[in-house]
């Protein structure tokens, strides 16, 4: 656990509450979260997973960071993997009924996933649960029953069904089915809290709903914003290339760390640092005072790539990229590239596109018009260059793309 984090105080409930609220969206209720704390109680503390996908980037992590720091106060955390509901398949912000997983497809995820947020979280203080342990076993009468508890006209209140009805795009039975059964996850788990993305609200609430309606206290909600990727402005996502994955070299998670500005790396402070909120108060209280961004940027990146690596590589990434960036110098591990032209060459726009540093040669063009283009370390300015058969050099574009290309 970070010393900062010890620093707030696990008895200070305002303290406490300070740094679970920093970076969330919404809680509800926060005068539920702020008594349950006062109490002295170790919180139960649930965020379900639906096994869909392996791989994770670091916008993933905003909950399970929070997850983390949970357990750093001494409550109990429920690492949920759905391979019920995954079966189902969560129609949350969808405007297509979604495919569901097979049992095969739900298992080699579930233990691929489990394994990077392990990365984060402490496996000694976590609770690994599966719903099909209760869902399973539910059959199709208890089913019923639990459908029961909830109206079609609630449903519809979903942004994402309520437009797919006006748009007259099909909603499956089976669909409706998902909030209820993760709603009866914190029935079945007696959770005093349950955390979800944004775009996961009403889910949320569907547990408090079940809850009260089984005699129980309602969960406190917890909601987190979606991190905005390296662009800063489309949410972090592998398709659009703006993302950080977690198992990335440490060089290349440095990298693109440093790449963000400089007001979006308080956003990234406040939603995947571990440190206590009155230490970054003092970092922006530094940056105000003429600190240079980029150093404090520094603390960022080595944090997180410490995280997913180990302290030795974050220091060896931090002076590379010092090296390589300040210092005018290049990356050891370069990929190369032959290319075949036959005897006629080939040009600089062509040559870019085909070793996979642009995706068109319309945007190596961009980028040659930008001057974000160089031949080993010389900026290129002429878009018709053409590099002959026996050419050998480092191509860069931008401050990370490099690939050292021979021409045959």
């Amino acid at each position: 656990m970070p010393d900062s984090l010890l620093e707030t105080g696990m008895n200070d409930t305002k303290s406490t509450l300070a740094l679970i609220a920093r970076g969330t969206d919404e809680i509800t209720k926060f005068e539920e979260l702020e008594e349950r704390l006062k109490s002295g109680k170790p919180l139960r503390v649930k965020v379900g997973f639906d096994p869909t996908a392996p791989d994770l980037h670091i916008g993933h992590t905003v909950i399970i960071n929070k997850m983390r720091q949970f357990q750093d106060l001494g409550h109990t955390v429920i690492f949920l993997i759905g391979d019920f509901t995954g079966l189902i398949g969560d129609p949350t912000g969808k405007n297509v009924t979604r495919k569901p997983l097979t049992p095969e497809q739900v298992k080699e995820n579930a233990e691929t996933y489990a394994k990077q947020v392990f990365k984060i979280l402490d496996p000694d203080k976590t609770e690994i649960r599966f719903n099909s342990e209760w869902l399973g076993k539910l059959g199709s009468d208890g089913m019923v029953r639990l459908a029961a508890t909830y109206t079609v006209a609630r449903m519809l209140e979903r942004d994402d069904f309520e437009s797919r009805y006006k748009n007259n795009q099909p909603i499956a039975i089976h669909e409706f089915l998902y909030p209820l059964a993760q709603g009866y996850d914190s029935v079945m788990l007696e959770c005093d809290v349950e955390m979800g993305g944004s775009d996961q609200k009403f889910n949320l609430h569907v547990g408090r709903h079940l809850q009260q309606h089984y005699g129980q206290d309602p969960q406190v909600i917890i909601t987190l914003p979606l991190l905005e990727g390296l662009d800063g402005v489309q949410k972090m996502s592998k398709s659009l290339d703006n993302y950080v994955g977690i198992t990335e070299s440490p060089t290349e998670m440095f990298g693109k760390l440093m790449s963000i500005s400089d007001e979006l790396m308080w956003r990234y402070f406040d939603l995947l640092s571990f440190r206590a909120n009155d230490e970054i108060a003092d970092l922006k209280a530094d940056a105000v005072g003429g600190r240079n961004p980029r150093d404090i940027k520094f603390l960022l990146c080595e944090e997180i790539v410490e995280r997913f690596h180990s302290r030795e590589a974050a220091v060896a990434a931090r002076e590379e990229f010092i090296a390589r960036f300040q210092k005018g110098q290049m990356p050891e591990d370069m990929p190369e590239k032959v290319l075949e032209t036959g005897g006629d060459g080939i040009g600089i726009a062509a040559a870019l596109s085909q070793c996979g540093m642009t995706t068109s040669n319309s945007e190596a063009f961009r980028m040659i018009q930008q001057g974000g283009v160089k031949i080993d370390g010389d900026s290129v300015s002429d878009r018709t260059l053409i590099l002959d058969p026996g050419f050998t050099g480092v191509l860069q574009v931008g401050k990370r793309k490099f690939c050292q290309v021979t021409v045959k």
